[in-house]
């Protein structure tokens, strides 16, 4: 865990690494009303032992008791594909109320019958709040801002709290790049629209990411940036890379990755808002692996 804030900004910032899933998951808050939410939580899963446990909320959880935080929010900047929401748990913990871009719905009615999942609800009920383009939320004194980063998936947003922009899968660090855009509904030359509307941004303007891999040439995790360093040397996209440039480049790069390893156990559960399938009769929970249907 590390803690950033600067001098510009009275929001407080705290970071918990996965390194299972290389996923940075947020606590932020506003220091004075002490109002605080939960950025991309992380479920804990084992792939191989089929098990779930809430390491990580917990560890986050911690430190909203430790620090008295009153959680309010879990936001989701997208439904993951590449590692379980633990947002669903936090909720049950705290009352906070899950928040997820409204797109959310066409991403259920895609993936819910590849499941057979007929108890989810495909207006989106799991969740609480659904969000749009220029939706705002209260943190205490400060106001949390929606803004539609689609490409990654069709439903991805980011939020801007004060100096800083959480963006999720939309934008890596500068020396990694750019998310996937293969996915369904993906689309890479909506992705490098909803890049340049990110970096459109003030240079100032702290950027802080969903995930870091550990590219050729660095030993250390990082997760926080800036517009301005992305627009000087992000490899897929900086300055001077147009959209043609761009989409030949990402449709390449897409044409060579796998499917994450946590893909069908995770869009199961996070279309759901990060519950697990309900009990068979048995009282047993399956999570479902639809051979050769991706």
């Amino acid at each position: 865990m590390t803690q950033t804030q600067t001098p510009a900004s009275s929001l407080s910032v705290q970071a918990f690494f996965d390194r299972a899933t290389n996923t940075v998951s947020y606590l932020v808050a506003d220091p004075v009303s002490r109002v605080a939410a939960i950025i991309d939580p992380v479920l804990d899963f084992d792939p191989k032992a089929a098990r779930v446990s809430t390491a990580s909320a917990d560890a986050v959880l911690a430190a909203v008791s430790a620090q008295g935080l009153d959680l309010q929010w879990v936001l989701e900047t997208h439904a993951h594909a590449d590692h379980l929401s633990a947002a669903d748990y936090i909720r049950a913990q705290t009352g906070a109320r899950i928040v997820i871009g409204a797109e959310i719905i066409r991403i259920q009615k895609g993936f819910a019958p590849l499941f057979e999942a007929d108890d989810v609800d495909l207006s989106g009920g799991a969740f609480d709040r659904l969000v749009s383009e220029g939706d705002e939320l209260p943190l205490g004194g400060l106001t949390v801002s929606v803004m539609h980063t689609p490409g990654h998936t069709p439903g991805c947003v980011s939020y801007r709290i004060e100096d800083a922009v959480f963006v999720g899968d939309t934008l890596f660090m500068p020396d990694y790049g750019t998310a996937r855009a293969d996915f369904p509904g993906g689309d890479a030359a909506t992705l490098y629209r909803s890049i340049r509307k990110i970096l459109a941004l003030p240079d100032t303007t702290r950027i802080f990411v969903g995930h870091d891999y550990l590219p050729a040439g660095r030993e250390t995790y990082v997760w926080q940036t800036t517009v301005a360093e992305q627009k000087a040397s992000n490899v897929h996209v900086h300055d001077g890379v147009d959209a043609a440039a761009f989409v030949a480049l990402r449709t390449a790069r897409d044409a060579t990755l796998s499917p994450p390893v946590l893909i069908l156990p995770s869009l199961q559960v996070n279309i759901r808002a990060g519950a697990l399938p309900p009990a068979e009769p048995s009282g047993r929970v399956f999570l479902k692996l639809p051979v050769n249907a991706l």
